[in-house]
């Protein structure tokens, strides 16, 4: 089964690019600079910050939902990213080289499904999640920080 993983528009984004630290930290969002590769995951282009970029750490809520599954968590956004990573049949590195929480949800937005793997063999939990019939999306989480990661749909 094809499955497609999209990032993050980055329209909500962009208004954050390039502001001063009390700017941000008005609205609720940290800028620091990646030390570390990978450990700085851009939930846009869903590749991992080089040292020394800018990132924002920002609360982002993931599952808007009028009902109990309603949630949000801290994600990093590579300052300056501009387009969504958006691929058919293909895993972004940034996903590929972690442990990573799939979770299932119908056409109500509610969870019906979940489990964790090894993002170096998580297409075998894609295609099992998706060929139920009562799923209609599933959103990745990096499993150690349950941060959202991604979204995956039928291609």
């Amino acid at each position: 089964m094809s499955f497609r993983i999209t990032g993050l528009s980055p329209e909500p984004f962009i208004g954050l690019y390039g502001l001063d630290d009390a700017a941000l930290r008005a609205g609720g969002v940290e800028a620091c600079i990646a030390d570390a590769a990978p450990g700085f995951p851009d939930r846009i282009t869903l590749c991992d910050a080089r040292p020394g970029q800018r990132v924002l750490l920002l609360n982002y809520l993931h599952q808007p939902a009028s009902n109990p599954y309603r949630a949000s968590h801290a994600i990093f956004v590579l300052e300056g990213a501009t387009r969504a990573f958006d691929a058919v049949d293909c895993v972004p590195q940034a996903l590929r080289v972690r442990p990573l929480s799939l979770r299932a949800f119908d056409g109500d937005d509610r969870m019906v499904d979940a489990d964790l793997v090894e993002g170096g063999a998580v297409e075998g939990l894609i295609e099992r999640l998706l060929g139920q019939a009562g799923v209609a999306y599933v959103h990745a989480h990096y499993a150690r920080r349950g941060c959202y990661a991604a979204r995956i749909d039928r291609a």
